[in-house]
């Protein structure tokens, strides 16, 4: 991907629009002190650049059942290109795998999990993960409280 100038109007907009992606066009030229129009045009610009990739609704996972998040070290069998990327391409299969980062040094892959319980995360591990063709290592951790918690860049 290539890297898209931007100058400090731009940086205004992506600033705002991490803290409330749900705001007018024209609240947003506000906020940056520009008018409405080529603030509009700013944004398609910034998401047609890739720049921004999309807009969603943060939810309370524990609200809506899900109490326990788990981090898997994820070592495989044999790291070919096609076996690392045929891994990748599963972890889209998983719900209960939110984020999947392919990593260097002991593991190849960490995942966030996300579960309604302990019993269904180990269900995961045990009749899915570690049951996965290439897989050889999965070291899990169980997460006690987060402390942090900012998506914004």
């Amino acid at each position: 991907m290539m890297r898209v100038e931007l100058d400090a109007i731009d940086m205004k907009i992506l600033r705002e629009l991490q803290n409330d992606g749900r705001m007018t066009n024209v609240e947003l030229a506000e906020r940056v002190g520009i008018s409405a129009p080529p603030c509009l045009r700013r944004v398609r610009k910034l998401e047609e650049a890739g720049i921004i990739r999309g807009y969603r609704a943060l939810l309370n996972a524990p609200a809506l059942g899900y109490d326990l998040v788990a981090f898997c070290m994820v070592g495989l069998k044999h790291q070919s290109d096609a076996n690392l990327k045929a891994f990748a391409k599963q972890t889209a299969n998983w719900p209960l795998v939110r984020e999947a980062w392919m990593v260097s040094g002991e593991s190849d892959f960490l995942l966030q999990c996300v579960a309604e319980n302990l019993a269904s995360f180990q269900d995961f591990v045990i009749e899915e993960l570690t049951a996965t063709e290439n897989v050889d290592t999965v070291r899990t951790m169980l997460t006690i409280r987060q402390v942090k918690d900012s998506s914004l860049l």
